[in-house]
């Protein structure tokens, strides 16, 4: 294992909220750090305290050295929490572009943490979920050299028991963005490609002059068994007309589709996002061709589309660029895919701007019927009932040092499960 620090991300454990501060509360447990797949240690991808951050005073705040980062200088680990309402259980987080991810209960608390540096101190984590069977679903990314860095080519895709043991692995040096582990035990991923040229030239929007040294990339599919046989695959460039989706501005022209999740329908068809055409689309697995989509205005750069149990989809709408209106806002839209005109459900803060995530962010509805919602680029974790009251909130307390965003505590997407489902919690 590298001991050394990796070029996209460095730890550092931050100091809590001015309100935690002052009511003398202390900082969650970071946890014990399990190292996987190699062994050893990884100081410098660990979480460590941050330097002391002043001394309250009843009259002047606090008074010391100031929290560099506004996320957490304002706030941060658990601000909010009404436990008659939420659903309680256990939070699956990895802090964007970091190496370790966290289990944190509902107060906030850490209750295990794992080291997932893999194979290269520029390995990063980009997500980690959970399994049926308690074990952690892991996506790794690492910087691509022959790619536009927002592509995020090349990864790792692994399941890790609860005490870190590497149960399987999945190199992939295409892969980015999104993996789920199928019922049959193979793998649905998003994949890149580069586009020929003259496909590339073709396709229309976009900022002029940005396709850059790597050309253009776009989505390619692919269903594998965990020995890395492909039996499904799908390519953006043979069923979508560039035309009919051009890149919608201001994206730059490296990428044409730019996928960031994919999901399986019951009948398995696939769901999948593709953020620069605005667009969520339903595509037959037996044709590839596309049976159903949600565009422009209805969606802007969204992320996380996925098949709900009812039969909707729930969608993550980034909203930074709306065709319909120019303050930027996200929200959270539950889609009824045989009457789209309308979301049958959706969330907005009721200020609109206090609730804004760029590039990244997910939901997830839980079993009583709550929503549990990740503001991505703000590392802010919270949960709302149907009704749109907020009844928990979380702020990422870890932060990465990214060479592109900076100093910053975001996180891809966050899960919630039972208080059963990790019996060793």
């Amino acid at each position: 294992m590298a001991n050394e620090q990796g070029t996209l991300a460095t730890w550092t454990r931050r100091k809590l909220s001015r309100r935690r501060l002052l009511t003398g509360a202390a900082a969650g447990s970071a946890g014990l750090a399990v190292a996987a797949a190699c062994g050893g240690d990884n100081d410098a991808a660990k979480a460590t305290p941050s330097p002391s951050a002043g001394t309250p005073d009843a009259s002047r705040g606090v008074i010391g050295p100031v929290e560099q980062q506004k996320q957490l200088r304002i706030r941060s680990g658990l601000t909010a929490w009404d436990p008659t309402k939420t659903f309680d259980g256990y939070t699956v987080f990895a802090p964007n572009r970091g190496q370790q991810a966290y289990v944190i209960d509902m107060d906030g608390r850490v209750v295990k943490s794992w080291d997932l540096t893999v194979d290269d101190d520029a390995a990063t984590v980009w997500n980690a979920d959970a399994l049926e069977n308690g074990n952690l679903f892991i996506m790794i990314t690492r910087p691509s050299q022959d790619a536009p860095p927002f592509v995020f080519k090349g990864g790792t895709i692994m399941e890790m028991d609860w005490d870190g043991n590497e149960v399987w692995r999945f190199d992939d040096p295409d892969q980015h963005h999104d993996a789920k582990l199928l019922p049959n035990g193979n793998l649905l991923l998003l994949r890149t490609e580069r586009l020929p040229d003259d496909f590339a030239a073709s396709v229309p929007g976009g900022i002029p002059g940005t396709e850059g040294e790597h050309g253009m990339w776009a989505d390619w599919v692919v269903e594998a068994t965990l020995d890395g046989e492909v039996v499904w695959e799908w390519h953006a460039q043979d069923h979508l007309d560039p035309n009919t989706y051009p890149i919608a501005l201001p994206n730059a022209r490296d990428e044409w589709t730019h996928g960031n999740s994919v999901d399986q329908l019951p009948n398995g068809d696939l769901l999948i996002s593709l953020r620069n055409v605005d667009t969520v689309a339903i595509v037959d697995r037996a044709s590839g061709g596309v049976t159903w989509e949600l565009r422009a205005p209805a969606v802007a750069q969204q992320h996380n589309a996925r098949v709900l149990e009812n039969g909707n989809v729930l969608i993550f709408d980034n909203g930074v660029h709306r065709a319909n209106g120019s303050v930027p806002y996200s929200k959270v839209i539950e889609i009824d895919v045989d009457a789209p005109e309308e979301p049958v459900w959706f969330y907005q803060d009721p200020f609109l701007m206090n609730f804004i995530s760029p590039f990244i962010g997910g939901a997830q509805r839980l079993p009583n019927g709550n929503t549990l919602i990740t503001e991505g680029n703000f590392g802010r974790l919270f949960e709302v009932t149907p009704e749109n009251e907020l009844v928990w909130e979380y702020i990422n307390e870890f932060v990465t040092v990214d060479q592109v965003l900076g100093t910053n505590n975001s996180v891809y997407r966050a899960h919630r499960y039972p208080a059963d489902w990790f019996p060793n919690a």
